[in-house]
């Protein structure tokens, strides 16, 4: 199967999909054990102690519920200005990178460039759960996503304008730090036919650090990140987000999330003020099996 770079036409598909041991369950597009690198802990909102360590993001009512039992919850407050979400700690497959992956990241903490949007401050914590979901040090933090016309960086009108196609706008990552944290300013991002705003993300190990980006080192964690649907419609109906009138889809109907909240990488979301066009803050702690 070849590579789909024309969100304009139908949902992007990798070659990856086309591998052996790929699922489609309810049209949802994970990769199954036999092609993932790893599976992955993933949850947002509150804290609860795992392995005798707080960790930011999860919750559970029952000190006794396992690794491999799932539950997740969001709610959204009445005026939509921020969300919450909570999980367990729960194992998750992971998902597809997409046709927009470019290799070599910029290392950088803000990511927009020249690019108009709401701001948004994502706060990662990766915590490895093979070792008592400790923080995990010295991991690269790789997001990307397109500008509000639904246009990604590297590729040439892919949602029907005309960019540049060595841009690198709306791209790059952070190393984590001590306590496996890692900060990342960009904007919400816009939306193209067939997919639910979205980010992706990758987890990186054992990376070389360059003057402004990063050689080597291992994957080991592939996935998209999403966005509370209520305020992410307020957003795209607001100037400069209006103006793109591609579809939108529903997180219901995307390809890729599959309802599973923080375990699906749906973001929390806090209101940087009154407005949508003020920002959010968004959280999510990401738990990674480093052990093999």
């Amino acid at each position: 199967m070849t590579e789909n770079t024309n969100p304009q036409n139908s949902a992007p598909q990798t070659s990856s999909e086309a591998l052996s041991g790929t699922t489609a369950s309810a049209g949802k597009h994970r990769l199954s054990k036999t092609v993932q690198r790893r599976r992955v802990l993933i949850g947002g909102g509150t804290a609860a102690v795992v392995g005798g360590l707080a960790v930011a993001g999860f919750a559970s009512a029952d000190p006794t519920t396992t690794a491999t039992e799932s539950e997740a919850a969001t709610s959204t407050s009445e005026d939509s200005s921020s969300s919450t979400t909570s999980s367990v700690c729960v194992l998750n497959a992971e998902v597809t990178e997409g046709p927009y992956s470019l290799d070599g990241a910029l290392v950088r903490e803000d990511i927009r460039e020249d690019k108009e949007g709401f701001e948004v401050q994502h706060t990662f914590t990766v915590v490895d759960v093979g070792n008592d979901c400790a923080p995990l040090a010295d991991a690269l933090v790789e997001i990307w996503h397109c500008d509000h016309l639904g246009e990604y960086s590297g590729f040439v009108g892919g949602n029907g304008h005309t960019y540049e196609d060595n841009g690198t706008f709306l791209r790059g990552g952070q190393m984590t730090d001590e306590n496996g944290q890692c900060s990342i300013t960009s904007i919400w991002p816009g939306h193209y036919i067939s997919r639910a705003v979205h980010i992706h993300m990758q987890v990186h190990t054992d990376v070389t650090l360059t003057d402004t980006s990063y050689t080597g080192g291992e994957v080991i964690h592939t996935g998209q990140l999403f966005f509370d649907e209520a305020i992410n419609t307020k957003v795209q109906a607001t100037s400069p987000y209006s103006a793109n009138t591609t579809p939108e889809t529903l997180l219901s109907a995307d390809s890729i999330y599959d309802d599973g909240g923080a375990s699906s990488g749906l973001l929390t979301l806090t209101a940087l003020g009154s407005s949508v066009s003020d920002g959010y803050k968004a959280t999510l702690t990401v738990g990674v099996d480093t052990s093999g």
